[in-house]
């Protein structure tokens, strides 16, 4: 898939049948199958044009924006319902503030946005990437917040954590919980406070030029 990339391939549906392949592999070798998701995505092409992270005619793009009413709206919440079951009767204070809770909202809302931001800032300072066109510093910042709401990858990660300790994967659980709801509130709130960037109409403007321009040079 690297390959076919390097060469200029810009067909989804090859890239989609070697992505069940690969996945069929890793599944078989004992590894997670998850990690063939993060590889095959990898391997997708993407087209960037002036101003914008990626065309809408790249194959990353379509294959991304194909699959998120998918993911997000059936997907997930099945994985959510069926995954996060956690019995809420009889906590109390204590259970919250046990040491694995606290250690997995912790991780959540103090470890996202200090890792996410911290990561943001040093590459725009550095000019490995560049400030996100119309985007302020505080508006990062409160994306980072947001990022500590986790779930999936959160619940994933603590099942493997303790496989042999469902007590521990119930306390894991109660953290996610706590710390995501901390994480969405606070990013909600700074980033409704948040100013918009002084040139925000000017740029909403020029995108919108642009994704009409990218429309008519597909079609």
């Amino acid at each position: 898939m690297w390959g076919l990339n390097r060469r200029g391939i810009k067909s989804l549906a090859v890239y989609l049948l070697l992505a069940i392949a690969l996945w069929a592999a890793v599944l078989l070798s004992g590894v997670h199958a998850t990690i063939a998701g993060v590889l095959a995505a990898l391997t997708i092409p993407i087209r960037t044009t002036p101003g914008t992270p990626d065309a809408t005619d790249s194959p990353l793009h379509r294959l991304e924006h194909g699959l998120h009413p998918w993911s997000a709206y059936l997907i997930v919440p099945l994985f959510g319902f069926a995954n996060a079951g956690v019995e809420l009767g009889g906590l109390g204070v204590n259970g919250l503030l046990a040491p694995l809770p606290l250690a997995v909202a912790a991780g959540l809302v103090l470890g996202k946005q200090v890792g996410i931001f911290s990561a943001i800032w040093l590459s725009v300072r550095t000019g490995v990437a560049q400030m996100p066109r119309g985007a302020t510093w505080a508006q990062l910042y409160g994306m980072s917040l947001l990022c500590g709401i986790g779930f999936t990858m959160s619940l994933f990660i603590g099942a493997l954590a303790f496989p042999t300790a469902p007590e521990l994967v119930e306390e894991s659980k109660i953290g996610i919980l706590v710390g995501s709801l901390i994480s969405a509130v606070m990013g909600f709130i700074l980033l409704r406070l948040a100013p918009l960037h002084p040139q925000h109409s000017m740029i909403e403007a020029e995108q919108s030029r642009e994704i009409e321009a990218d429309g008519d040079v597909s079609t």
